[in-house]
């Protein structure tokens, strides 16, 4: 698995309610971890996104608690869990937040598909069986049966994360038109002389 994003965000203790500094890590399987430090020794807590939250607020939609001193209220976020616990998180700039908020939700939602060279299919994680466990918004388990079926055995020690580009560069293909119809118009008058 590939990090999706890391960094320093403040989180609120749940007794004290002090504002603490926390690493946090989440991955591309939805997997939030959090740590004392950046080295990564100490492990706070975890939260799979997918499984675990049911929903995240930001800005001015938490209303529970309020922002360590010197910060806005732009700056908060909130994630509320199926157990009933509540992660109270402050970034260091409302562009922050608004990013780890965008990652928060798309590994809540999204799947991660992998590829099988030996089968050349794309399958979803993990294959081990033929349905996968959905939650309702109360907390319901049902199962419904996986959109890509399993194609057979994964290779043991690989791993393959697809990221699909949304930018549109127009420079590049302009650039690319320009010097194919040069190239043909340089090979068309050499093929004339013969």
């Amino acid at each position: 698995m590939a990090y999706v994003k890391s960094g320093w965000l403040l989180r609120q203790s749940t007794i004290l309610k002090r504002w603490k500094n926390n690493w946090f890590d989440l991955w591309s399987n939805g997997q939030l971890f959090y740590y004392d430090d950046q080295l990564r020794e100490d492990m706070e807590d975890k939260i799979h996104m997918k499984v675990d939250c049911i929903n995240i607020r930001s800005g001015y939609e938490c209303r529970d608690f309020h922002p360590p001193e010197g910060k806005p209220r732009d700056c908060l976020l909130q994630i509320l869990c199926r157990d009933e616990r509540t992660i109270n998180l402050c970034a260091e700039s409302a562009d922050d937040c608004l990013a780890w908020k965008l990652a928060f939700q798309e590994a809540q939602t999204n799947s991660v598909y992998g590829y099988n060279p030996y089968s050349d299919a794309y399958t979803t994680q993990p294959p081990s069986a033929s349905q996968q466990v959905i939650y309702t918004s109360n907390g319901q388990p049902y199962a419904v049966a996986y959109q890509y079926p399993y194609q057979g055995p994964y290779p043991p020690a690989t791993n393959h994360v697809i990221i699909q580009d949304r930018r549109r560069d127009d420079g590049d293909l302009a650039l690319g038109m320009v010097a194919g119809a040069a190239t043909g118009m340089a090979l068309g008058s050499l093929f004339w002389a013969f």
